[in-house]
């Protein structure tokens, strides 16, 4: 069953339709956030776009910069909203480079377990009561 492809659409429900936000309500709380800009300009969430337009999403901690190429009347599939816009290679490189910023983040600081049980906190009182010269041992 082939989509009718439309001339324009509101901007909440393309970013809808297009898989950037998982409910319509969560795109219009976005745009009306400033987080959403149209060919440089922060819009509402009524405003009109068409194929063609430059849109600038910004989904914490990523920012995506993407051209829209069709316009559908409903929601589709991951792999056919994929083709309802284009990113640009700038924003890809920016984004591949944050998420291996992060990964080191995270193996350079992995998270901690929370308090100490009550053995993991003998195991410390050993250790600092130890003397030096058991230690040696």
């Amino acid at each position: 069953m082939a989509q009718q492809e439309l001339t324009s659409m509101r901007l909440d429900k393309w970013l809808w339709c297009a898989r950037f936000f998982k409910t319509r309500a969560l795109a219009t709380t976005a745009i009306k956030g400033n987080k959403i800009k149209v060919d440089g300009d922060h819009v509402k969430p009524a405003r009109t776009i068409q194929p063609g337009n430059k849109i600038i999403i910004k989904k914490p901690p990523f920012e995506y910069q993407i051209e829209i190429l069709k316009l559908v009347p409903n929601r589709v599939s991951a792999t056919l909203a994929a083709g309802l816009y284009q990113e640009t290679q700038e924003s890809i490189e920016k984004r591949d480079l944050l998420n291996q910023q992060l990964k080191a983040d995270s193996a350079a600081f992995p998270r901690t377990r929370g308090r100490p049980t009550k053995r993991d906190r003998r195991h410390i009182i050993r250790f600092v009561r130890q003397s030096p010269e058991q230690a040696d041992d």
